[in-house]
């Protein structure tokens, strides 16, 4: 394959365009390409599967260090806003220093904070080195694709990325298994000492595998100005949407701050035409699939994490289940993802991005449309189909977009493409979060009142209604010490009734959003630039 981008056009001389130091044959271990994939997914495990297992601790560590609810929120935003502001400068500094580096220090970085939050006494130390998790995490991240741009040809990279999306997938689903078994038999302190022998392994693996890469064009500077206007305006936009379900959509501070996010990347775009090596280039975007496969991971995350976060509620407090079993009950969505990723590579790799990602973008909504039909009595064997469906169109999703955004970028910005694809699924998660929580808590603000006046229960206040549809939000009862026994079935009953009502609207609205994707999939093709490096390696 020819490198014929509009982007950065390669010398003639060499069909594989400009070559770095690691474009010889591998020999023995060192840039050996399937024992950098091993490598390098040993850290992205340890950074995905921190995501959701945490969430299972917090109960935990707000008990044994007396934090209120905010501080135990603050443990979760913490980390997701230092991760998604700072990915896509991290993977600049990959871009510049080598992706191995950065890769290195990620992880001790990250095994090293972990180590921190575990041995600390109060919820401030806990937060604090989340925060710096989250740094090092999104150091971590860009730098694996990076490292695996630069290692496979291009016949083999899809696979590659097939198997780094199987790592993801099932890392993010096995969160809530791995951490409820860890609090439930040892500490929740433990959820955190893990990370410090798998991230002892990943270092020892790196320092013997993994090869410096770097293009012969990397930038040589560092565009501050631009890093701080993106960075800034990533800010605002995430903290606007973790806040907006406590102040409310149509509160001015949420506004406020999307509209401080949009004066911030307006800014940042004007600059970026002006300096001589800006952050981002923004001709990266005139390439349609590349620009196509950043909005299709957004638009994918909304469905995955938007989705997995009412279920995860549906499971525990609708069914009563423990979070170890309502993380088994996810195991068919856990499962298609580890068995698709790698076979959507293939795939792929045979046929092109467009069909595969628009086929699973129709699986995904269809499978969201099933989900909306749950009820409090659903079996296990239905919502089992209606999951693995789920896992089934994610998986070719992941995979694709992500070669779609790497692959349609140069050489010396893979970084840059890893960061974009990362930021891009911390956004769509966090929109999915927020926008399909709004719509979750519209319907439950809407039913609730009737709901409680047909099953003729007593009148409540205004104020009592409003602390009881923030308990339905999340599929709980809204039953005190003091509620009479007769009337606790009810009030169960009318909640659980509630809040599936609530999901079902927000899964549509999901299905809907996926179901737009699919135009957004027919746009992509195979990366123009996707010529690996090490187009010679020995695979």
């Amino acid at each position: 394959m020819t490198s014929q981008t509009t982007i950065d056009k390669t010398p003639q001389d060499d069909p594989l365009g400009p070559r770095d130091a690691g474009t010889a044959p591998a020999k023995g271990l060192r840039g050996h390409p399937w024992l950098t994939l091993f490598a390098v997914a040993i850290g992205v495990m340890m950074v995905a599967l921190d995501g959701t297992i945490v969430a299972i601790a917090n109960p935990a560590i707000a008990t044994d260090l007396k934090a209120t609810m905010a501080d135990v929120q603050w443990i979760s935003h913490g980390y997701f806003l230092a991760l998604a502001v700072t990915l896509i400068t991290a993977g600049k500094l990959g871009d510049r220093f080598g992706h191995r580096q950065t890769f290195l220090i990620g992880i001790v970085g990250f095994a090293a904070s972990s180590a921190a939050i575990g041995l600390s006494d109060s919820i401030a130390m806990v937060i604090t080195f989340r925060v710096a998790q989250g740094l090092f995490g999104a150091l971590l991240m860009p730098a694996a694709l990076g490292l695996l741009r630069a290692t496979f040809p291009a016949e083999k990279l899809n696979m590659a990325i097939g198997i780094w999306g199987m790592v993801i997938g099932a890392s993010t689903a096995g969160g809530p298994i791995v951490g409820g078994l860890l609090v439930e038999h040892v500490s929740w302190q433990s959820v955190f000492f893990i990370n410090v022998p798998v991230g002892i392994i990943a270092l020892v693996l790196g320092l013997v595998i993994l090869k410096d890469h770097r293009a012969e064009n990397a930038p040589r500077s560092f565009d501050i100005p631009g890093i701080l206007l993106l960075s800034g305006g990533m800010f605002c936009l995430v903290w606007a949407l973790i806040k907006a379900a406590e102040w409310g959509w149509g509160d001015g501070k949420t506004w406020g701050f999307l509209g401080a996010a949009i004066v911030a990347f307006v800014l940042f775009a004007i600059w970026e035409n002006k300096v001589a090596e800006p952050l981002i280039p923004l001709k990266l975007f005139r390439s349609v699939p590349l620009s196509a496969g950043v909005v299709l991971m957004v638009l994918m995350a909304i469905g995955f994490m938007g989705g997995l976060f009412f279920v995860t509620f549906y499971l525990q407090n609708v069914h009563g289940m423990s979070p170890v079993d309502s993380g088994l009950h996810l195991l068919p969505l856990t499962g298609m993802m580890i068995v698709g990723s790698p076979l959507a590579g293939a795939v792929i790799t045979k046929v092109g991005p467009r069909i595969p990602l628009a086929a699973g973008m129709a699986f995904t909504a269809v499978a969201l449309f099933g989900m909306s039909t749950l009820t409090p009595d659903t079996s296990s064997l239905t919502m089992s189909i209606w999951f693995a469906l789920l896992g089934l169109g994610l998986a070719p999703v992941m995979v694709g977009a992500t070669e779609v955004i790497v692959g349609n970028a140069p050489m010396e910005l893979s970084g840059v493409a890893g960061g974009l694809q990362q930021a891009a699924m911390q956004i769509g998660g966090s929109l999915g979060t927020a926008v399909l929580g709004a719509v979750m808590a519209s319907k439950v603000d809407s039913d609730l009142a009737g709901n409680w006046a047909d099953a003729k229960l007593p009148p409540m206040p205004a104020e009592q209604l409003d602390q009881a549809a923030k308990a339905v939000e999340v599929g709980m009862a809204p039953v005190g010490k003091e509620t009479p026994p007769e009337l606790i079935a009810k009030i169960t009953e009318v909640a659980h009734d509630t809040f599936v009502s609530g999901m079902g609207l927000a899964c549509l609205v999901a299905a809907a959003i996926s179901a737009l994707a699919i135009g957004v999939a027919l746009l992509t093709k195979r990366g123009e630039n996707a010529e690996a490096g090490a187009g010679a390696a020995h695979i």
